[in-house]
């Protein structure tokens, strides 16, 4: 998560125009430029842990093979158009006012790596996303694994293509999202294929008339349901041994799980009146996962609460000069405890519902982090006071953490060609860090010519195990049908009505 800046199509020199709002003036022969840490990612940079790194994982499927230097040639292009990504945190002591980027001309290492290739290189490339985060203090803060599968992989249950070139690209959170990682994909497509920049696609409007109905303000004290932890079975002693001491479960792992997987795109239901609703693939992704953790919770016999979940609002154009760095503005959309008695709303009255708070989100200006966030950074305290009182504050705010997060690109506004030795992108995964106490995080993606959606569940195994993880995944598959509107057989169908 950083600081927004457009793209540019020159290499970036000394005398930088991006020295602007609060940074170091710089000259030809001064100091590399510098810029102040915005609010996203000081807050980011105050909660870091090393038992749950913050990365961005995002991963491009390709049908053919890529020429290795000319990538390198073609990446190392990509972020001299984007020059804000190649940055490194200058050294802060605890009693500085500000963190600090530091601008630089070229990379401090070289980003690009090629793994041995062989049937668990995918597998490994993805274990190193979730563990191995880029460091702060060297630029850019981001990796780029080419891998190239020799074999289909027999162990691994994640998909994976037996012939082909997996592009993985990891980024810390800190500096950059996940949207601004794919638009350097991008670049480095059209750099790589010489092909001209997609038009961008025709921006949604975030001035959505607000529905008739003004929405309930939630109760801000009541505090939302949370995923019900669970990990594996108690350990079992055999049968010729007595158990010494009672039976423990085993303890949770640090960091990060994740599993990928391809689900059909749903179809949307039809409005009673035979037009098409006013419900989106993202009001369904929605209560899909609404659902899911009433269903789970339901399960481990958790009291019923309310279900918060932060989506994601992006506003930045898809083009070229699309700003790099951490463009979203979080947005809790509140769902209410589903009823203890009676009958329970139907995915249609929900899918209805969703779509007016959606339509209300995106129309209202909010900041990126709320009013807490904006209030901490403003604070007139060195960084090590208000790291201090940060993450104090998030401790005591745990209670009331949103249920899970959902991000939901939607279709990639970019075809991602790498022309004809690679070819078009047949998949693209991308997952956000499941830290705790929230502890899951669902992401979503469409290629623009095909008919599934792409979706990566990682959660923290501080909070579930794998085998917890996939039951959930199994659910939220379960969930996302029952979404989607089921065709009426022709017999069955009511005759049209005369008058």
């Amino acid at each position: 998560m950083t600081a927004l800046q457009p793209a540019r199509h020159d290499p970036p020199d000394g005398r930088d125009t991006l020295a602007r709002e609060g940074r170091a003036p710089t000259t030809g022969t001064g100091p590399a430029p510098r810029v102040r840490f915005p609010l996203v990612d000081e807050i980011s940079r105050h909660c870091l842990e090393d038992d749950e790194p913050e990365t961005v994982h995002v991963e491009v499927h390709l049908p053919g093979r890529l020429d290795h230097a000319r990538l390198r040639t073609a990446f190392h292009r990509a972020l001299a158009r984007h020059p804000r990504v190649l940055m490194r945190q200058i050294p802060a002591r605890w009693w500085h006012r500000h963190y600090w980027w530091q601008l630089t001309p070229a990379p401090d290492t070289d980003p690009v790596v090629f793994p041995p290739p062989g049937p668990d290189a995918l597998a490994r490339a993805r274990s190193r996303a979730l563990t191995d985060c880029p460091p702060l203090d060297s630029a850019p803060p981001l990796r780029l694994e080419v891998i190239e599968p020799t074999h289909p992989t027999t162990t691994d249950p994640q998909p994976a293509p037996p012939q082909g070139t997996v592009l993985l690209l990891t980024a810390h959170h800190t500096a950059l999202d996940g949207p601004a990682a794919l638009r350097i994909l991008a670049t480095t497509a059209e750099l790589y294929g010489h092909t001209h920049p997609a038009p961008p696609p025709t921006p949604h409007s975030h001035h959505t008339p607000r529905p008739s109905t003004p929405l309930a303000r939630p109760n801000p004290l009541i505090r939302p349901a949370y995923i019900a932890p669970s990990h594996s079975a108690p350990l079992q002693h055999p049968a010729n041994e007595p158990a010494k001491k009672p039976h423990r479960r085993h303890p949770p792992l640090p960091g990060n799980g994740m599993l990928l997987t391809h689900l059909p795109l749903p179809t949307r239901p039809s409005h009673p009146t035979g037009t098409q609703a006013p419900y989106t693939i993202n009001d369904q992704l929605l209560v899909a996962t609404y659902l899911m953790a009433t269903h789970w919770n339901a399960r481990h016999d958790r009291p019923t609460a309310p279900v918060v979940i932060t989506m994601p609002i992006d506003d930045r154009p898809r083009g070229p000069q699309m700003p790099i760095g951490n463009g979203t503005r979080l947005a809790p959309v509140h769902f209410p405890a589903p009823p203890r008695t009676g009958d329970a709303p139907t995915p249609s009255d929900l899918l209805h519902h969703t779509a007016a708070r959606t339509r209300a989100l995106k129309s209202t200006p909010r900041p990126q982090l709320g009013l807490a966030g904006t209030l901490l950074t403003a604070l007139p305290l060195p960084i090590g006071a208000r790291r201090a009182l940060t993450r104090a504050l998030r401790a005591l705010a745990a209670p009331w953490a949103p249920t899970a997060l959902l991000s939901n690109i939607g279709r990639v506004p970019y075809p991602l060609d790498f022309g004809a030795e690679g070819g078009r992108a047949t998949a693209v995964w991308f997952s956000a860090p499941a830290r705790m106490p929230r502890g899951l995080s669902i992401t979503a993606a469409a290629t623009s010519d095909g008919d599934r959606i792409h979706l990566a569940l990682r959660w923290s195994r501080a909070l579930v195990d794998d085998a917890a993880a996939a039951r959930l995944l199994d659910l939220f598959r379960s969930s996302l049908a029952a979404t989607a509107r089921t065709p009426q057989p022709e017999a069955n169908r009511p005759s049209p009505d005369p008058t």
